[in-house]
């Protein structure tokens, strides 16, 4: 419970409880109220739609849509519970508003920030005064002023989060168990997870159907002053095809182009040769650029991404960190808008630092909106009304945290600057080639341009990133002072061949960006379903590039063929729309999740019916979800045959595999769908089975066989066909290899775990486990330095190295790092690649990080390090389990009696002890 420390913000004795969300905030925000202000947490949402059976009240375990745990028979009332691990701060919020005179719910000002406050009010039945108090920054002034002026709860931004909420429960537990029954266990489908993941999905298809295509064009550097490259735009009056010209399957849109090929090329060039060139044209342009907007919470987890490779999730964790200490506003907007105060502070302080010719005459204002804009905040920005510099703040905040305030503060500051203003220039010059074989010459012409910055403007303080480009590199492109008539003369010129490439995949940047340019999905969500998709494994990180798993294409299939509309785009933004109608009262929530759930017309305004959704003739989620689950087949959905080959990628319920006829083989994990080709999967399928016969163990007089397993090659016996026992097997050491592995190596790898004598009754034993080879005697164990010392090492030398001390993480940093990386950019200091117990990881020397699905060893990157190293940092130390509790013996009736007997007898003892004592110090007192 958080008191304020400074002095009243009233005058009053009116006693106040304010409920926020986080601890953190309440801290923050008590040491700007007054003493009559208890400031508490309810530590995010206090309840929700139970999660499992074990959370239904058993009054409601036979209802049919308990399941759900919304009646759907009964206008969709949900069924709220109290989240288990809530109950004790319930009731400790029950035990301070007691106390207090009104109750002021200080949750953020969003819908989800609205309902929290609902459930807060529908929890604690307050018999005092409620007040809804709103800000959108922690600092002094806005805190008092929401305490001076607070506002009723919003019951239209309930109704609408809450719709929101039955929504995404009905969708994901009626389409989920289909996932569970034709794919694979434990998986889920989302509203807006499954279309996200379907953007991922159609974007590897559109790379698999890609057919690249060459080209290649001549790079050219004149002797002026400065010198300068140009590249051959055109030959004969056609222009040279470029990569923008070819389509997806590597053909040329249009036929009025120049298509080089190296021969071509290389006979432009070499009749170029001391050729003498012209300048036929000079063409200058006003350049002018101007600032972007100030951030919105789309637009900044798309920058950080880009500058500083953060991940959606962390970028909010940080921001969330800065919101609640006081340094930025709001972290959860889809405005743009600065208020007159944030105008005035960045112009202030664009003044100072830079100018008065950095600033525009009138200030920038940016009111657009993203589509389907829902909340009212003003943009992210630092907070206050005079903006701490980065430099002023570094002694309360480092690290990520550090970088992510600059990023914010030179947005906003930027936002308020004038434009960069200069000239941009392009060049063209023609030569004749000599005359070829044919007694033929060729005009040629290049060309290139250059930006000349006059004015820098923004530009000194902040330059806006895009998917395309991978640094932030501003410098100009010189041109020398030319006229038209102009000559100059080729140092070189060198033939460059390209090739056309497949369309990018999706990073979190540009899906972010994709889903808000569709309508999908709110500003606040869009970490979390990164998050989702990555944790569901249906995609994985290939540096920043998000990989689909085939399980995604499977789950992707599954609902394009039995439930378009709900992966269709147009029908998932119509939604989104539907529920901003809800939010301002033009549609009954209802009626809405009727015409959703069981289907038939919608009364009243609006609806889904939209672009790409059912209309009227809808049949609802659950008769779509019951009439088409026997039609499903499970094997089709799963099943991508690759091309005419005949070889088939299937989904199975342990792993994605290649089957041709009867012939199968595991597909690696951490591979790309658009590397399985045709060619690949042959060579996979053709190498050795694994089962590869060794010859017969002269001792059991069973065969034993080499094979390759889901954890790796190993040995094992065949026994008999009716044998009860458990085969022999023993992994191969890992100087070994599967194709050489001997009878011999499998006779003396399957003698382990070796025994290698007793000493105090206790067995001494040298075995092969999963962090290495190892001794063990009783409980205590030691690894050894080979796997070849498993097979030779005796027991005097097993008790030597049982004497030594543990060497507790010694032995890794004795190894010696796998890979050194670069310095981290957030903290400068060293990034390594080490292996550890859990597997490869990455190390500044503080912060750990293992390397996940999809990151490569050999194939790391800073920046991904970087990422994953950001992403541990923001999501702190792994809290620590509680001891688990000793179950209470159990006792007869005659020893609980006797128990409790004895349990009053010490009470009243104590308590005949305790008057004593009091009378004594009365006695004493008189």
């Amino acid at each position: 419970m958080a008191r304020a420390k400074t002095p009243a913000a009233t005058d009053d004795d009116t006693r106040r409880l304010v409920i926020v969300e986080s601890p953190a905030k309440a801290k923050t925000i008590a040491a700007y109220l007054g003493g009559n202000y208890i400031v508490e947490s309810s530590i995010g949402h206090i309840r929700d739609l139970p999660t499992s059976a074990a959370d239904i009240p058993a009054k409601y375990k036979k209802e049919t849509w308990s399941r759900l745990g919304v009646d759907v028979d009964h206008g969709f009332e949900p069924l709220y519970v109290v989240n288990a691990d809530k109950r004790q701060q319930v009731a400790k919020l029950k035990a301070a508003l007691a106390g207090v005179d009104e109750l002021y719910l200080a949750t953020d000002e969003d819908r989800e920030g609205e309902a929290i406050a609902w459930h807060l009010l529908e929890v604690l039945n307050p018999k005092v005064p409620v007040h809804r108090m709103v800000f959108h920054e922690i600092t002094r002034d806005a805190i008092r002023e929401a305490a001076q002026h607070p506002r009723e709860l919003n019951q239209a931004l309930v109704d609408a989060q809450e719709t929101r909420r039955i929504l995404d429960r009905l969708y994901g537990y009626e389409v989920s168990p289909v996932l569970w029954k034709k794919v694979m266990p434990r998986l889920s489908a989302g509203r807006v997870q499954s279309v996200a993941t379907r953007m991922v999905v159609d974007r590897e298809r559109d790379r698999i159907a890609f057919r690249s295509a060459s080209y290649w064009d001549v790079n050219a550097v004149f002797d002026t002053t400065p010198t300068f490259e140009a590249t051959l735009a055109a030959v004969d009056g056609q222009r040279v095809a470029q990569g923008r010209d070819f389509d997806s399957v590597g053909v040329l849109k249009t036929t009025n182009l120049v298509h080089l090929d190296e021969a071509y090329a290389t006979e432009l060039a070499t009749g170029l040769s001391n050729t003498e060139f012209v300048v036929r044209s000079v063409e200058s342009k006003p350049y002018r650029r101007s600032p972007a907007a100030p951030f919105m919470t789309s637009t900044l987890q798309q920058e950080a991404s880009r500058k500083l490779r953060f991940s959606s999730q962390t970028t909010m964790r940080i921001a969330q960190r800065l919101y609640e200490n006081g340094h930025i506003t709001y972290m959860r907007t889809d405005s743009t808008t600065l208020s007159e105060t944030a105008l005035n502070a960045a112009r202030n302080q664009v003044r100072e630092l830079y100018g008065s010719e950095f600033l525009p005459d009138v200030p920038r204002r940016y009111e657009k909106k993203v589509k389907n804009a829902q909340e009212a905040h003003e943009a992210i920005r630092p907070s206050g009304d005079r903006f701490a510099t980065p430099g002023e703040l570094a002694g309360q905040v480092s690290g990520d945290e550090a970088r992510l305030y600059e990023l914010i503060w030179q947005r906003t500051v930027a936002s308020q600057m004038t434009d960069a203003t200069g000239q941009t220039v392009t060049v063209r010059l023609g030569g004749t080639t000599r005359p070829d074989v044919k007694n033929t010459s060729h005009d040629a012409e290049f060309s290139a341009s250059g930006t000349v910055i006059v004015h820098q403007g923004f530009l000194k303080v902040y330059v806006e990133s895009t998917d395309d480009d991978t640094s932030d590199d501003t410098s100009e492109r010189r041109l020398p002072n030319l006229s038209e008539g102009d000559t100059a003369r080729a140092t070189s010129l060198e033939p460059v061949g390209h090739t056309t490439n497949p369309p990018a995949r999706y990073t979190e940047a540009s899906l972010v960006r994709a889903l808000e340019e569709r309508g999908i999905g709110r500003p606040s969500t869009f970490a979390s379903i990164m998050g989702t998709i990555l944790d569901r494994g249906y995609v994985f990180k290939k540096g920043s590039a998000l990989v689909p798993t085939f399980l995604a294409f499977a789950v992707v299939q599954l609902l394009e063929r039995h439930f378009g509309d709900l992966v269709d785009y147009d029908f998932t933004a119509e939604m989104e729309e539907d529920l901003d109608r809800i939010a301002d009262g033009e549609t009954a929530r209802t009626a809405w999740l009727t015409h959703f759930y069981f289907g038939g017309p919608l009364d009243g305004v609006g609806g889904v019916g939209g672009k790409g959704g059912p209309g009227d003739d809808n049949p609802g989620l659950k008769a779509m979800v019951n009439d088409r689950l026997g039609e499903i087949d499970a094997r089709d959905v799963s099943s991508f045959p690759l091309g005419a080959s005949g070889i088939v990628v299937r989904v199975g319920r342990y792993g994605t595999y290649l089957e041709r006829d009867s012939q199968r083989a595991n597909l690696p994990d951490g591979i790309a769908p658009d590397e399985v080709t045709e060619e690949y999967a042959q060579a996979l399928l053709d190498k050795p089975s694994g089962d590869r016969p060794l010859g017969i163990d002269p001792i059991s007089g069973r065969e034993l066989v080499a094979k390759d397993g889901r954890y790796g090659p190993y040995v094992t016996e065949i026994l008999p066909d009716d044998s009860k026992s458990k085969p022999r097997t023993a992994s191969l050491f890992q100087s070994m290899s599967l194709d050489t592995v001997t009878i011999d190596d499998a006779l003396r790898l399957l003698t382990l775990p070796r025994s290698l004598g007793t000493l105090d009754g206790e067995e001494v034993v040298a075995s092969n486990g999963r962090y290495g080879p190892y001794v063990k005697k009783g409980s205590d164990t030691r690894s050894i330095d080979t796997e070849e010392q498993l097979l030779t090492i005796s027991l005097q030398q097993a008790l030597e190295v049982l004497a030594q001390p543990k060497p507790r993480g010694r032995r890794a940093a004795a190894a010696g790092p796998l890979r050194e990386l670069g310095v981290d950019p957030a903290n400068q200091k060293p990034v390594v690649v080490r292996d550890g117990r859990f597997g490869p990881y990455v190390t500044d020397g503080e912060t750990n990080a293992t390397l996940r699905k999809g990151d490569d060893v050999a194939a790391i990157t800073l920046e991904r390090a970087a990422e994953l190293l950001a992403d541990k940092r923001a999501r702190g130390p792994a809290p620590k389990k509680a001891a688990a509790r000793r179950p209470a013996k159990k006792t007869t009736t005659k020893t609980a009696s006797k128990t409790t007997t004895k349990t009053a007898s010490k009470t009243a003892a104590k308590k005949s002890t305790a008057r004593k004592t009091a009378k004594k110090a009365a006695t004493k007192r008189t």
